[in-house]
């Protein structure tokens, strides 16, 4: 009997020293942020408030190669870089297909996620500027888990504001960023005025990722000895996570294979970007026909029924304009289990490449999702979490295709995360207590609706910073009438 190769693995030497930025590869200059109260384009400094200064270098870097320090690269290797990429020979022969499946471990951590590719980064370049404390937000707890790990590594305060569907259905995801020293509120919470609002108007609100975010940047600006951490959605985290993809890159050599296909779940978009991105490279200078596939939930269906145009980043509208695809910032993201991808909006680089072709979305119920999740536990015995279940869904809709068509392509899907700590949700599946949700086309049309024009934005952002001394004079809003230098790191 023949040998079938089932998984490749790196030895330390081939950890990548360099992060690859993808706008060095654009097809033109990613849209810049803008001032709500000016219109213009922001400078990075006023973003100094807020994130590490290499990170903000990093943010409006056009350089191809990032050096990783190699303080990040040893806590790399301690946590288990490189890791894994393994052939879903189990799944296939489940399938009946001729293609074949890959998939690059990144469940294999403490945290359980691809999440601490960028947490430890961040972690490391705030402590090397003396930061004391740092505040963020999460959804299904897989990023505040990551971050309470690094900043345990690198001996920085913790506060996490945590989806309350989330906090409410994870409660050994709070446990776990609790025992490493993290701070853990649910939100949206009555430590801030921003969830205070939501509360008033909803005792028992779920949250989202938006709301968590306004929240996290209030008690950021309300503390001078504290910063503020990202988990997605922005250039330098989607950099931090290219380790991913470099690693697969190698990896699908030593099986002597190139992914047809390259598929991810998509959130703000951070691990699908890890992953696709220095393949998309490769699309992006011609030598590489690969098709990019990201999936998002039908409940939160930003790329797939919503518009590409700018729009906050958060809920409470403290952020800067991003260019993203956005179902609105309004918009009340449904409680479903894969709290991670209950986000209203997606990164600015992917949204681009959405729009202009180089990457396409689909989007499923968390039903099919978690009976896909199923299926890959009772093949290859892993239970991943319920966001990952959208790339395995993905990718064995791939395959079926390839059954239908007789075509022996190969398929890689980033297994992002670990479903060890969210068993509620196979629960639900297997007591038939999920629902499905999706918006219906008025209730969506309305949510766009408040993506505001550019007035009603300069106008809404007067009155509040007259209001607030503390939003005029503290916010990163408070940046120059300047466009944004394409700096490097």
């Amino acid at each position: 009997m023949s040998k079938t190769q089932l998984k490749a693995i790196l030895p330390q030497d081939k950890l990548p020293d360099n992060y690859y930025n993808i706008q060095h590869d654009l097809p033109e200059p990613l849209p810049p942020p803008l001032d709500p109260r000016t219109m213009q384009p922001m400078a990075p400094e006023p973003l100094l408030r807020l994130f590490a200064k290499e990170c903000v270098m990093q943010e409006v870097s056009t350089q191809e190669f990032i050096t990783i320090p190699e303080e990040v690269k040893e806590a790399y290797l301690r946590l288990g870089r490189p890791t894994p990429l393994y052939r879903a020979t189990r799944l296939e022969q489940k399938l009946k297909t001729p293609a074949k499946i890959f998939f690059k471990r990144e469940d294999l951590n403490p945290a359980g996620s691809h999440k601490p590719n960028t947490a430890i980064a961040q972690a490391y370049y705030h402590r090397k500027e003396g930061t004391e404390r740092l505040t963020t937000e999460t959804g299904a707890g897989q990023w505040g888990s990551a971050l309470a790990l690094a900043t345990a590594l690198f001996d920085i305060d913790l506060t996490v504001y945590m989806t309350r569907s989330s906090y409410d259905q994870k409660p050994y995801r709070r446990t776990l960023m609790e025992v490493y020293g993290a701070e853990v509120h649910p939100s949206p919470s009555s430590r801030t005025n921003v969830g205070k609002r939501f509360l008033e108007q909803n005792e028992g609100h779920p949250g989202s990722l938006g709301i968590a975010i306004s929240e996290a940047i209030e008690d950021c600006v309300t503390h001078d000895n504290t910063k503020y951490a990202l988990g997605s959605v922005l250039n330098h985290v989607l950099t931090h996570q290219s380790v991913i993809g470099q690693e697969a890159k190698l990896q699908m050599e030593e099986f002597d294979e190139a992914p047809d296909y390259v598929v991810g779940c998509i959130g703000g978009g951070s691990n699908y970007a890890g992953l696709a991105y220095p393949f998309m490279r490769d699309k992006l200078r011609g030598s590489s026909e690969s098709e990019f596939v990201a999936v998002e939930p039908k409940a939160v269906p930003s790329t797939t029924r919503g518009s590409y145009r700018y729009d906050f980043a958060d809920t409470g509208e403290t952020t800067p304009l991003l260019k993203m695809h956005t179902v609105g910032h309004s918009y009340q993201c449904p409680p479903i289990h894969a709290g991670g991808l209950r986000y209203h909006g997606k990164a600015p680089s992917m949204s681009m490449l959405i729009d202009k072709g180089y990457m396409r979305s689909v989007a499923y119920s968390q039903n099919e999702v978690m009976e896909a999740g199923i299926l890959l536990a009772q093949t290859e015995g892993i239970v991943a979490a319920p966001e990952t279940n959208h790339a395995v869904k993905a990718a064995i809709d791939i395959a079926l295709q390839c059954k239908q068509k007789n075509e022996p392509k190969n398929i890689l899907f980033n297994l992002s995360g670990h479903g060890l700590l969210d068993l509620k949700a196979y629960e639900d599946k297997l007591g038939n207590r999920l629902v499905d949700y999706e918006p219906d086309p008025a209730f969506l049309s309305q949510a766009l609706e408040t993506v505001p024009v550019l007035r009603q934005i300069i106008h809404r952002w007067l009155r509040r910073c007259a209001a607030s001394p503390l939003l005029s004079h503290r916010l990163l809003l408070s940046s120059r009438r300047q466009p944004a230098p394409r700096g490097t790191a």
